[in-house]
């Protein structure tokens, strides 16, 4: 009996180390982004957003003393898409004290809050390192790629543009599930 209960738990404990196994979803289209032509891929998925953008992004630069740098322009691309209608929701990495990125993060979540978007700042016990869009239930941009002036313009940077209605959903679970863990208040400056 114990041979049979050390053979059991020795089959199953491959499930029980990692209860959350790889899923894998259909896609109709996959895109590789480098570079700078993320800007441009960013750009067009939230002109073309009819219903939807989510983003969450360890760092959200707005730089107002360079208002036309690429993430300048991607976070007016935002507010224009919520003009025209479109749900736009954003969580943005923050961290208790001053550094860079939660500075920045701060001034971008007032620009965004203050035209209307829904920004949500992480718990400041977890990093959120994640970098992704999802568009109209559907367009996924996920990759290494921050909205910030280096990462838009000069760094070495891979993301990749999935079209897939699941990976969207399961990209839209995992938001919601940050976003309950988060403060949806102004953080003070």
């Amino acid at each position: 009996m114990k041979k049979f209960f050390i053979t059991l738990f020795i089959l199953l404990s491959p499930f029980t180390i990692d209860p959350s196994p790889s899923l894998g979803f259909p896609a109709e289209d996959v895109q590789l982004v480098v570079d700078e032509k993320y800007f441009e891929v960013a750009k067009k998925m939230i002109r073309e957003a009819k219903s939807s953008i989510l983003i969450m992004m360890f760092e959200m630069g707005y730089y107002e003393k360079h208002p036309n740098t690429p993430s300048n322009l991607l976070i007016h691309e935002l507010i224009e898409a919520k003009k025209r209608g479109v749900r736009v929701e954003v969580v943005l990495e923050i961290r208790e004290g001053k550094d860079r990125t939660s500075e920045r993060n701060r001034l971008t979540g007032r620009i965004l809050s203050e035209a209307g978007i829904k920004v949500i700042y992480d718990t400041p016990f977890k990093t959120t390192h994640a970098k992704f869009m999802v568009v109209d239930g559907e367009f996924c941009l996920i990759g290494s790629t921050n909205w910030t002036f280096y990462a838009l313009t000069n760094n070495n940077e891979v993301s990749v543009l999935i079209q897939s209605k699941g990976l969207a959903k399961a990209l839209i679970e995992y938001f919601n599930q940050v976003k309950k863990g988060g403060d949806n208040s102004l953080k003070k400056e």
